[in-house]
């Protein structure tokens, strides 16, 4: 596993890295998920949960009920779209396509689509720190972006040991903390917004049991934060079940 296992090149038996600290959880409650959702971006904001969901056809845009995980509103995009991650600012919603190099906004109320934006190469993750748009795209890479033009204010590279971590997928700040999931694994690494330098790594491999996983059942990807009440909250692309998860020194 990445980080907490092995890194790219690695054997698979090479020792878990001391260098960053590193992180499991212990799960505080478990919520029902759509099991057909292919979670690609996730955020908790009064008390509901916003979510966009990935793959062509299937793609769409949710509120969801945290409790129940009812789909309470929803709004679909065209077939070709792939949708990838979201964020909320202010009023509006954000969210990126996986290939076709355009976002969206969209009314927090209605979901009615207010403009387009346009960037360069792949839309993975999508998160805000308040003030600013922060997007990754599959590479080791982290863009900073203004809401109002999309312009790219500056970017940010993510190494460990020396080398590009790529597959930096879907994002949330939490406590001037960059958290991202590691594509294809459970793990999610904490990055530090100005530098780039990682701060830690967090193991999420045991939050479904062996005998959890169905057939359809994709990776982790899927962290909110719920600032007021400080909790957690992490699922995975077609997964049945959403956690409130407690971060703890290994």
């Amino acid at each position: 596993m990445l980080l907490l296992g092995t890194m790219p090149g690695q054997a698979a038996d090479s020792p878990a890295p001391v260098d960053i600290p590193l992180y499991t959880s212990d799960v505080i409650h478990t919520f029902p998920h759509d099991p057909t959702a292919f979670t690609q971006g996730l955020v908790y904001l009064n008390g509901v949960l916003y979510e966009t969901t990935g793959l062509n056809g299937r793609s769409s845009l949710r509120k969801v009920a945290l409790e129940n995980g009812q789909v309470l509103q929803k709004a679909d995009l065209s077939p070709d779209f792939f949708g990838e991650g979201m964020t909320i600012l202010g009023d509006r919603i954000f969210q990126v396509t996986w290939k076709n190099q355009k976002g969206f906004v969209y009314d927090l109320a209605t979901f009615a689509v207010q403009r387009e934006f346009a960037y360069a190469g792949e839309g993975w993750g999508l998160t805000t720190d308040g003030k600013v748009l922060i997007m990754s795209d599959g590479t080791n890479q982290i863009r900073f972006i203004d809401s109002d033009t999309f312009q790219v204010l500056r970017t940010i590279s993510v190494l460990y040991r020396g080398k590009p971590l790529t597959g930096l997928n879907e994002l949330e700040y939490i406590k001037g903390e960059i958290f991202a999931n590691v594509w294809p694994t459970k793990t999610v690494v904490r990055i530090d917004p100005a530098t780039g330098a990682l701060l830690g790594a967090i193991d999420f491999s045991r939050l479904l049991g062996p005998g959890e996983y169905r057939p359809g059942m994709d990776v982790l990807n899927g962290i909110a934060y719920d600032d007021a009440g400080d909790r957690l909250f992490i699922t995975g692309k077609n997964w049945p079940k959403l956690f409130e998860v407690q971060l703890k020194k290994k």
